[in-house]
């Protein structure tokens, strides 16, 4: 029975060293008070990541807003200027010439987007329940030397 009396006044001791250590070092304080410091700059950091991300974001959606609109004012500059001015050449009109180049990259953007062709000439046999011929390299060395 003593003995367990002399484990537990250890047990009971080291708990008391180690708090009264903690308490009494100065350095703990200081590793306390950085890693507080680390913690409200790695969310300050984050906070604004975040608000960077937000910005641009905005700044792209109005970018796009932007250039539609300016679009739209070409396009009606361009129908606006044929009808006032009927009579005018089309190499003194400056948006007749926007315009054909505007339509003929509508018109190569509109080939883009076209599915893309099979090129397999023939079937492929993928689909198919046919074995294909298995050549092995002993008979194409044959057929090239041949």
């Amino acid at each position: 029975m003593p003995w367990i009396y002399a484990i537990v006044g250890l047990l009971v001791g080291l708990v008391a060293g180690v708090v009264i250590s903690r308490l009494t070092t100065p350095q703990y304080k200081a590793q306390k008070s950085l890693k507080k410091d680390l913690d409200s700059a790695k969310y300050a950091l984050e906070q604004q990541r975040q608000e960077l991300s937000d910005h641009f974001a905005q700044t792209a959606e109005m970018l796009d807003t932007l250039g539609k609109d300016y679009t739209k004012l070409y396009q009606h500059m361009s129908k606006t200027s044929s009808e006032l001015l009927p009579n005018v050449p089309e190499q003194d009109n400056p948006f007749v010439k926007q315009i054909a180049q505007q339509k003929e990259e509508n018109s190569s953007d509109e080939a883009l987007e076209e599915q893309p062709k099979d090129y397999a000439l023939g079937a492929t046999g993928l689909l198919k329940t046919e074995e294909k011929a298995i050549l092995h390299s002993s008979e194409v060395i044959d057929v090239k030397a041949s």
